[in-house]
């Protein structure tokens, strides 16, 4: 597998159909590539608590979180997708965006957020996938709101 610790040579921030800004392939990325570390600085779960909402966190463990709300965090712009060609995956507490399919070029690069039932009413989804839900929502919780 690559491994790129900044994603620099792999991706590139612009606009996004999906929302804002988002994270696309430069060159062709092979499925099981790592893409990109999501970066940031590392939290208590009680810390993450007090900020708010507009923050880029990421569940890292049962005690930690990673706020990725920093511009120099390219993986912090990575969109959600119901039908997404990468995956987040935490490897020896490091967050990896890994690709689960061969992902072309230039093509936008998306993961499933996997968010839970409290409140997913909160957080519709603009992905524009066939298979869109129409919330932010882990694929195994589909069911319980169709």
């Amino acid at each position: 597998m690559k491994a790129n610790m900044l994603g620099s040579e792999l991706i590139i921030v612009k606009e996004s159909k999906i929302q804002g800004r988002g994270v696309y392939a430069r060159d062709n990325i092979a499925k099981g590539t790592r893409i990109i570390e999501y970066l940031g600085q590392k939290l208590t779960k009680a810390q993450a608590e007090k900020l708010q909402n507009d923050r880029y966190l990421f569940d890292l463990n049962k005690r930690y979180d990673i706020d990725g709300n920093y511009e120099w965090n390219s993986a912090g712009f990575i969109n959600h997708s119901c039908n997404p060609n990468a995956e987040a995956e935490v490897i020896r507490g490091h967050v990896w965006i890994t690709a689960i399919r061969n992902i072309d070029q230039n093509e936008e690069i998306t993961y499933n957020y996997g968010y839970g039932l409290d409140d997913y009413k909160d957080f519709p989804c603009a992905c524009g996938a066939k298979s869109c839900v129409g919330f932010i929502l882990k694929k195994s919780l589909w069911k319980k709101i169709v």
